[in-house]
């Protein structure tokens, strides 16, 4: 026996170690990166009518932005002197004399 899908299930899936959010409806099914918005809808309909929905479908999965950013290093920068920050003056010591 099944269950009649009414609302929406919401699971996550690790892809290639990124984090996904698959949403089931009676609609269809939308893939996303995790905390994003925008992804993947594919409708039940397009993926059973045959081969020019599918065509459709998977163009639409191929110019989709579901990829995770590409992680770039963090730029060098020398350190920033802080305002309003005085330097310390240093004055030489004098030498110590002995006193017999």
């Amino acid at each position: 026996m099944t269950t009649k899908l009414d609302g929406t299930v919401k699971r996550e899936l690790l892809i290639g170690g990124d984090a996904y959010t698959l949403t089931l409806s009676a609609d269809g099914f939308t893939l996303a990166l995790k905390g994003r918005r925008k992804g993947l809808d594919v409708s039940w309909a397009d993926l059973v009518s045959g081969d020019a929905a599918l065509a459709t479908a998977l163009n639409a999965s191929l110019t989709a932005n579901i990829r995770p950013p590409a992680i770039r290093p963090p730029a060098i920068r020398p350190p920033e002197k802080k305002a309003g920050a005085k330097q310390a003056k240093r004055t030489p010591r004098k030498p110590k004399t002995k006193s017999r």
